[in-house]
Protein backbone atom coordinates (compact mmCIF):
# COMPACT_ATOMS: atom_id res chain seq x y z
CA UNK A 1 0.00 0.00 0.00
CA UNK A 2 1.54 2.94 -1.08
CA UNK A 3 1.20 6.49 0.67
CA UNK A 4 1.95 9.40 -1.48
CA UNK A 5 1.98 13.22 -0.75
CA UNK A 6 1.00 15.79 -3.45
CA UNK A 7 1.97 18.84 -3.20
CA UNK A 8 0.18 21.68 -5.93
CA UNK A 9 2.24 24.20 -7.23
CA UNK A 10 1.55 26.49 -9.46
CA UNK A 11 3.50 29.75 -10.36
CA UNK A 12 -0.14 31.91 -11.21
CA UNK A 13 -1.31 33.94 -7.90
CA UNK A 14 -3.68 37.15 -8.18
CA UNK A 15 -2.79 38.65 -4.83
CA UNK A 16 0.39 37.28 -4.74
CA UNK A 17 2.11 36.30 -8.28
CA UNK A 18 4.99 33.40 -8.21
CA UNK A 19 4.80 33.69 -4.26
CA UNK A 20 6.07 29.69 -4.10
CA UNK A 21 9.16 30.72 -5.50
CA UNK A 22 10.08 33.24 -3.35
CA UNK A 23 13.07 33.23 -1.05
CA UNK A 24 12.82 32.46 2.40
CA UNK A 25 15.97 31.66 4.48
CA UNK A 26 17.77 30.85 1.70
CA UNK A 27 15.39 28.70 0.05
CA UNK A 28 12.18 28.97 -2.52
CA UNK A 29 8.91 28.73 -0.28
CA UNK A 30 8.40 25.87 -2.47
CA UNK A 31 11.64 23.59 -1.45
CA UNK A 32 10.90 24.65 2.08
CA UNK A 33 7.66 22.96 1.88
CA UNK A 34 8.46 19.86 -0.02
CA UNK A 35 11.18 19.16 2.47
CA UNK A 36 8.60 19.16 5.28
CA UNK A 37 6.01 17.09 3.29
CA UNK A 38 8.40 14.70 2.50
CA UNK A 39 9.47 14.24 6.54
CA UNK A 40 6.09 13.14 6.84
CA UNK A 41 6.49 9.48 8.90
CA UNK A 42 4.80 6.00 7.21
CA UNK A 43 5.20 7.83 3.11
CA UNK A 44 6.29 6.37 -0.10
CA UNK A 45 6.79 9.40 -2.21
CA UNK A 46 5.98 13.11 -2.66
CA UNK A 47 5.27 14.33 -5.86
CA UNK A 48 4.60 18.10 -6.93
CA UNK A 49 1.70 18.41 -9.39
CA UNK A 50 1.83 21.57 -11.21
CA UNK A 51 0.41 22.85 -14.23
CA UNK A 52 1.10 22.42 -17.72
CA UNK A 53 2.49 25.67 -19.80
CA UNK A 54 6.19 26.67 -20.17
CA UNK A 55 5.41 29.66 -17.30
CA UNK A 56 5.30 26.98 -14.70
CA UNK A 57 8.63 25.48 -15.81
CA UNK A 58 10.14 27.24 -12.79
CA UNK A 59 8.05 25.52 -10.61
CA UNK A 60 8.81 21.96 -11.64
CA UNK A 61 12.33 22.97 -11.70
CA UNK A 62 12.24 23.69 -7.77
CA UNK A 63 11.20 20.47 -7.66
CA UNK A 64 13.30 18.12 -9.04
CA UNK A 65 16.48 20.20 -8.23
CA UNK A 66 14.28 18.83 -4.51
CA UNK A 67 14.08 15.68 -5.76
CA UNK A 68 10.60 15.21 -6.00
CA UNK A 69 8.82 14.03 -8.93
CA UNK A 70 7.04 16.09 -11.10
CA UNK A 71 3.60 15.52 -12.86
CA UNK A 72 2.00 17.88 -15.23
CA UNK A 73 -1.76 18.64 -15.45
CA UNK A 74 -4.29 20.90 -16.18
CA UNK A 75 -4.05 24.17 -14.36
CA UNK A 76 -8.02 24.93 -13.05
CA UNK A 77 -8.75 21.36 -12.97
CA UNK A 78 -6.92 20.82 -10.29
CA UNK A 79 -8.93 17.97 -9.41
CA UNK A 80 -8.12 16.37 -12.36
CA UNK A 81 -4.03 17.24 -12.11
CA UNK A 82 -4.14 15.49 -8.33
CA UNK A 83 -6.04 12.82 -9.57
CA UNK A 84 -3.51 12.25 -12.67
CA UNK A 85 -0.11 12.44 -10.10
CA UNK A 86 -1.69 10.32 -7.57
CA UNK A 87 -2.29 7.54 -10.68
CA UNK A 88 1.19 7.93 -12.12
CA UNK A 89 2.95 7.69 -8.59
CA UNK A 90 0.71 3.86 -8.01
CA UNK A 91 -0.75 5.41 -4.83
CA UNK A 92 -3.23 4.01 -2.36
CA UNK A 93 -3.48 6.33 -0.10
CA UNK A 94 -2.83 10.22 -1.12
CA UNK A 95 -1.63 13.18 1.16
CA UNK A 96 -2.79 16.62 0.19
CA UNK A 97 -0.45 19.68 0.94
CA UNK A 98 -0.41 23.17 -0.57
CA UNK A 99 2.66 24.80 -1.95
CA UNK A 100 2.06 28.11 -0.05
CA UNK A 101 2.27 26.74 3.49
CA UNK A 102 6.07 27.27 4.16
CA UNK A 103 5.54 26.24 8.01
CA UNK A 104 3.96 23.47 7.19
CA UNK A 105 4.67 20.32 10.05
CA UNK A 106 5.80 16.97 9.06
CA UNK A 107 4.68 16.58 12.79
CA UNK A 108 1.56 17.40 12.21
CA UNK A 109 0.88 15.22 8.95
CA UNK A 110 2.09 11.93 10.62
CA UNK A 111 -0.15 12.17 13.45
CA UNK A 112 -3.07 12.69 10.96
CA UNK A 113 -2.25 9.85 8.70
CA UNK A 114 -1.41 7.16 11.78
CA UNK A 115 -5.08 8.88 13.22
CA UNK A 116 -6.99 7.87 9.32
CA UNK A 117 -5.38 4.23 9.85
CA UNK A 118 -6.43 3.78 12.96
CA UNK A 119 -10.33 5.41 12.05
CA UNK A 120 -10.14 3.33 8.58
CA UNK A 121 -11.61 6.53 7.37
CA UNK A 122 -12.00 7.30 4.04
CA UNK A 123 -11.17 11.04 4.46
CA UNK A 124 -9.09 12.74 7.16
CA UNK A 125 -8.08 16.42 7.48
CA UNK A 126 -6.86 18.57 10.70
CA UNK A 127 -9.30 21.22 9.16
CA UNK A 128 -12.85 20.04 10.01
CA UNK A 129 -13.27 22.07 12.75
CA UNK A 130 -9.78 23.23 12.14
CA UNK A 131 -7.51 23.52 15.30
CA UNK A 132 -4.55 24.12 13.75
CA UNK A 133 -2.84 27.57 12.07
CA UNK A 134 -4.04 28.22 9.01
CA UNK A 135 -1.26 26.96 7.33
CA UNK A 136 -0.90 23.67 8.66
CA UNK A 137 -3.49 22.52 7.02
CA UNK A 138 -3.34 18.66 5.64
CA UNK A 139 -5.61 16.18 4.01
CA UNK A 140 -5.38 12.12 3.61
CA UNK A 141 -7.99 10.06 1.12
CA UNK A 142 -8.10 6.79 -0.12
CA UNK A 143 -7.52 6.57 -4.34
CA UNK A 144 -11.13 5.11 -4.32
CA UNK A 145 -12.47 8.10 -3.18
CA UNK A 146 -10.38 10.66 -5.15
CA UNK A 147 -11.79 8.92 -8.20
CA UNK A 148 -15.42 9.13 -7.07
CA UNK A 149 -15.02 13.11 -6.65
CA UNK A 150 -13.15 13.35 -10.33
CA UNK A 151 -16.32 11.38 -11.17
CA UNK A 152 -19.04 12.56 -9.31
CA UNK A 153 -18.74 16.87 -10.02
CA UNK A 154 -18.05 19.05 -12.69
CA UNK A 155 -18.79 22.12 -10.25
CA UNK A 156 -15.87 24.42 -10.60
CA UNK A 157 -15.04 25.45 -6.93
CA UNK A 158 -15.40 21.23 -6.49
CA UNK A 159 -12.51 20.94 -9.39
CA UNK A 160 -10.68 23.73 -8.08
CA UNK A 161 -10.58 23.01 -4.71
CA UNK A 162 -10.03 18.91 -4.68
CA UNK A 163 -11.80 17.68 -1.54
CA UNK A 164 -14.85 19.92 -1.08
CA UNK A 165 -16.88 16.75 -2.68
CA UNK A 166 -15.07 14.40 -0.05
CA UNK A 167 -16.10 16.80 2.61
CA UNK A 168 -19.94 16.85 1.90
CA UNK A 169 -20.29 13.18 0.08
CA UNK A 170 -22.50 11.30 2.52
CA UNK A 171 -21.52 7.70 3.56
CA UNK A 172 -17.63 8.44 3.86
CA UNK A 173 -15.72 8.02 6.70
CA UNK A 174 -14.23 10.59 8.31
CA UNK A 175 -11.58 11.46 10.86
CA UNK A 176 -10.45 14.92 12.23
CA UNK A 177 -7.06 15.61 13.95
CA UNK A 178 -7.58 18.34 16.39
CA UNK A 179 -4.45 20.32 18.34
CA UNK A 180 -6.76 20.55 21.38
CA UNK A 181 -6.50 24.41 21.22
CA UNK A 182 -9.25 25.93 19.41
CA UNK A 183 -7.57 29.53 20.30
CA UNK A 184 -5.11 28.00 17.34
CA UNK A 185 -7.55 27.99 14.40
CA UNK A 186 -6.91 32.29 14.76
CA UNK A 187 -3.52 32.26 13.49
CA UNK A 188 -2.58 32.75 9.92
CA UNK A 189 0.57 31.26 8.87
CA UNK A 190 0.27 30.94 4.85
CA UNK A 191 1.60 32.96 2.19
CA UNK A 192 -1.07 34.90 0.02
CA UNK A 193 0.21 38.75 0.58
CA UNK A 194 2.85 40.97 1.14
CA UNK A 195 2.55 40.72 4.60
CA UNK A 196 2.18 37.11 5.15
CA UNK A 197 5.75 37.32 3.22
CA UNK A 198 6.83 39.66 6.21
CA UNK A 199 5.39 37.39 8.70
CA UNK A 200 7.35 34.12 7.43
CA UNK A 201 10.99 36.68 7.23
CA UNK A 202 10.44 37.69 11.28
CA UNK A 203 9.66 34.15 11.88
CA UNK A 204 12.79 32.65 9.77
CA UNK A 205 15.31 35.35 11.25
CA UNK A 206 13.94 34.70 15.11
CA UNK A 207 13.40 30.83 14.79
CA UNK A 208 17.27 30.50 13.72
CA UNK A 209 18.12 29.07 17.41
CA UNK A 210 15.83 25.88 16.25
CA UNK A 211 17.08 23.32 14.17
CA UNK A 212 14.25 22.89 12.66
CA UNK A 213 11.05 25.62 12.78
CA UNK A 214 8.11 23.22 14.17
CA UNK A 215 4.82 24.20 15.37
CA UNK A 216 5.64 24.44 18.92
CA UNK A 217 8.86 26.86 18.11
CA UNK A 218 6.99 28.83 16.08
CA UNK A 219 4.68 29.28 18.99
CA UNK A 220 7.37 30.01 20.72
CA UNK A 221 8.80 32.95 19.09
CA UNK A 222 5.21 34.28 18.69
CA UNK A 223 5.30 34.03 22.73
CA UNK A 224 8.29 36.19 22.83
CA UNK A 225 7.58 38.31 19.87
CA UNK A 226 4.10 39.02 19.15
CA UNK A 227 4.57 41.76 17.48
CA UNK A 228 5.18 39.59 14.96
CA UNK A 229 1.76 37.94 14.32
CA UNK A 230 0.78 41.38 14.00
CA UNK A 231 2.69 41.78 10.59
CA UNK A 232 -0.29 39.93 8.82
CA UNK A 233 -3.23 39.47 11.96
CA UNK A 234 -5.65 42.36 10.18
CA UNK A 235 -5.66 39.53 7.35
CA UNK A 236 -8.90 37.66 7.76
CA UNK A 237 -9.38 36.26 4.15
Amino acid sequence: MRTVVVVQARVGSTRLPGKVLLDLGGKPVLRHVLERAGSIEGIDQVVCAVPVGDENDPIAAVAQAAGVAVHRGPERDVLQRYLGAADEAGADTVIRVTSDCPLFDGAVGSALLQLHRQTRADYSSNTNPRTYPKGLDCEVFEMPVLRAAAAATALPEDREHVTSWMIRAPNLRRSNLSSGRSDLAELRWTLDYPEDYAFFGAVWAHGKAYPHIGMAQVLSVLAAHPEIAAINGAIKS
